[in-house]
């Protein structure tokens, strides 16, 4: 990856899930920094600097973020709608990671400006080569704006 490494915000309260995307985000060998956090809410207060995040240096903006639809507190599509009304939050990348196959949830994201929506696969190899693949593709291959 050219540049600066960038920022990924995991949003994800199952920790199996979590696991299997950190392991391949760190075998990409893509040097990204992974914030991970487990519900809706602290994904919020994150984005928004507040209560155990308010210093930018610890809290630093995501260059990316990965988000459950299922979370526990604030459900993602909360999450989404609430980060793609806001200004200075709109522009960074949100890629939904979920195990829902609705129609409905599929619907809701890109209404609400989802970049992407992936469904994890159930079996372990095949979500392990959707997210070696997800690591090249957004971290190695995308070109973002300097």
């Amino acid at each position: 990856m050219k540049g600066e490494p960038i920022v990924i915000l995991l949003v994800e309260d199952e920790e199996a899930h979590a696991e299997i995307i950190r392991r391949n985000l760190e075998e990409s060998r893509l040097g990204n920094n992974l914030v991970h956090l487990t519900d809706g809410q602290m994904a919020l207060d994150y984005l928004y600097r507040r209560n155990d995040f308010l210093d930018p240096a610890t809290s630093p903006r995501p260059g990316l973020i990965l988000l459950d639809l299922r979370l526990p507190k604030v459900d993602g599509l909360e999450v989404l709608r609430t980060l793609k009304t806001d200004e200075h939050l709109r522009s960074i990348p949100v890629v939904i990671l979920t195990t829902s196959k609705a129609e409905s949830d599929l619907v809701q994201a890109y209404e609400h400006h989802a970049n992407s929506y992936l469904v994890k696969p159930v079996d372990f190899s095949k979500f392990t080569q959707l997210m070696e693949t997800f690591g090249y593709y957004w971290l190695a291959w995308n070109q973002y704006p300097h």
